[in-house]
């Protein structure tokens, strides 16, 4: 089994553009654009201003845009505002919720 590769942006780091990454990224720091991966997961940290599209999302951060993915989990650290497609979704108590669901066939 090959590893997997998995991009790090820490807390320091602010980009202003798309982001693709064929595997995993964590994200803790700030970008302004939309991000591509199969693993999204981003911390408290974590300032985007833009869309998601993954396999799996686990939020942890500050999101103002539309996250497409087959999974999302949103930890209590989450301040999310925008829609959720999604065909699992798992909610910490005590994150910051504006959005809007739907449930991707």
């Amino acid at each position: 089994m090959a590893n997997k590769t998995r991009s790090v942006l820490v807390s320091d780091v602010k980009i202003k553009g798309n982001i693709i990454e064929k595997e995993s990224i964590i994200i803790n720091g700030e970008v302004n654009g939309n991000v591509h991966a199969d693993l999204v997961e981003t911390f408290e940290n974590s300032n985007i201003k833009g869309d998601i599209v993954s396999k799996s999302a686990i939020l942890g951060g500050k999101l103002k845009g539309d996250i497409n993915s087959d999974s999302v989990s949103v930890k209590k650290t989450a301040d999310i505002e925008g829609t959720i497609k999604h065909k699992t979704l798992s909610i910490e108590e005590g994150s910051i919720l504006r959005i809007k669901t739907e449930i991707k066939k």
